[in-house]
């Protein structure tokens, strides 16, 4: 599906979905548990639904709306020859996370894999769930799992994924012997795992801490969500509409969002002060104006989920911006560090990829034009981002793909875009619009 966005600016209101890192394991923890679980929430994913439609192939029951899922724990350790068939669609979370569990489960499956997952990597996590008793092996795009996952000592580097440690984490307190899990070298992307430990908490899952590399996972233990929870907002799909705000003189207002939240995504907020936009935060609320527009200077190996639109934003400013320690985004749903770089480049701007990130010599506007999505949610909603900076339509090529996170995401759009507004000067003194 292509999509024409006139051109325009942004201003109004909207309620954010929730954040999908946490529906994953809030589902997670609900279908491991003893008793019926209801998940408020707003908004669902196809990402979502891949992890309920594994769990349910596990054994749990799920009903999902766009509201609430109703999570009836039926998941339970069994061996045997009978395997499962698990649908992974794209996400990376559901399989990262569920690999360890199917071991610690003691279950065989076949993890279907979708797009661009089966070419991102799960080394050094195989190897090492291999000597833990777990047998893992590839097949086009389907992985075979099997084997009976066993506690010990648990060592990985930290400049993997996250999600390896978040997949140990939902599995060893399941296991009937304690486990230890050791970080070699600093944890990027630490956010997502304090994001766990969240979860795990609230869970009443019981674990230490030892220091800021290393855990210790009590054994036997089952996760006991309270009987209703809710999820959180998503920083990461506000960064959108906030990002829209800062190039926007009347702003854009996000609410449902926990101003508290471990998701790591939350700095955008210090991001967009570096660029000049008025920040303010009221409760769950938060509104972002344009005032100023510099070229920043981002060091992303916290925050590479945000690397895409702050790409877009920082052609709103006039100068040279660099964002750097994102290598890892080659392996995401596209090599986002190309595709960030070619949307850039395809609406008239100029952006040269690094080895771990992005040049943007920005000139305060762009083009427009037409913008592959490279079917990457993240691509496709920073092309409508971009769109504010232009002076013709941008048409977004495969924009279907935002159902991946954010299926409302054009809808949403919509809501706060206001075609044909004229650009006007800012505090700056130059166009905004």
């Amino acid at each position: 599906m292509n999509r024409c966005i006139p051109p325009g600016t942004c201003s109004g209101e909207l309620r954010i979905p929730s954040s999908k890192s946490v529906v994953h394991r809030l589902l997670i923890c609900a279908a491991l548990g003893e008793k019926n679980v209801r998940i408020r929430l707003n908004g669902l994913s196809k990402d979502i639904r891949a992890t309920a439609d594994c769990l349910a192939a596990l054994g749990a029951e799920i009903q999902m709306s766009e509201s609430e899922l109703f999570v009836r724990p039926s998941v339970r350790k069994e061996s045997g020859n009978t395997v499962r068939i698990l649908p992974a669609g794209e996400s990376g979370s559901t399989l990262r996370f569920l690999v360890p569990i199917v071991g610690a489960l003691k279950q065989s499956a076949d993890f279907i894999m979708e797009g661009r997952l089966s070419k991102r990597p799960m080394a050094p996590f195989d190897r090492i769930l291999r000597e833990h008793g777990m047998n893992i092996r590839q097949d086009g795009d389907i992985l075979h799992c099997n084997g009976d996952l066993q506690g010990g000592m648990f060592r990985l580097p930290g400049n993997v994924s996250s999600q390896y440690f978040t997949g140990l984490l939902l599995a060893l307190p399941l296991l009937p012997e304690d486990s230890s899990l050791l970080v070699d070298g600093e944890l990027e992307s630490a956010a997502y795992v304090a994001l766990t430990e969240d979860v795990l908490s609230l869970a009443g899952i019981r674990f230490d801490r030892v220091d800021s590399l290393r855990w210790h996972v009590y054994g036997g233990q089952t996760p006991k969500l309270p009987d209703h929870v809710s999820a959180e907002g998503d920083w990461s799909n506000a960064a959108f509409f906030l990002c829209a705000g800062a190039l926007s003189e009347r702003g854009v207002c996000v609410s449902g969002l926990n101003r508290d939240s471990a998701q790591g995504d939350r700095a955008i907020l210090e991001v967009l002060r570096d660029f000049g936009a008025e920040v303010e935060e009221d409760g769950d609320r938060v509104r972002v104006k344009r005032r100023a527009a510099r070229p920043l200077c981002v060091e992303a190996g916290e925050i590479p989920d945000l690397v895409p639109v702050l790409a877009v934003l920082c052609c709103g400013a006039e100068g040279v911006s660099e964002i750097r320690g994102a290598a890892r985004l080659r392996l995401k749903e596209s090599d986002r560090l190309h595709t960030t770089a070619a949307l850039i480049n395809s609406l008239g701007g100029r952006a040269e990829e690094l080895p771990d990130g992005i040049r943007i010599f920005g000139c305060g506007t762009l083009r427009g034009g037409e913008a592959d999505a490279f079917n990457d949610h993240r691509i496709a909603m920073s092309a409508a981002v971009a769109s504010l900076l232009c002076d013709t339509p941008v048409t977004v090529c495969g924009a279907e793909c935002v159902e991946k996170s954010y299926p409302a995401f054009w809808r949403d759009f919509e809501s706060v875009q206001e075609t044909g507004v004229k650009a006007s000067k800012g505090e700056d003194g130059r166009s905004q619009r």
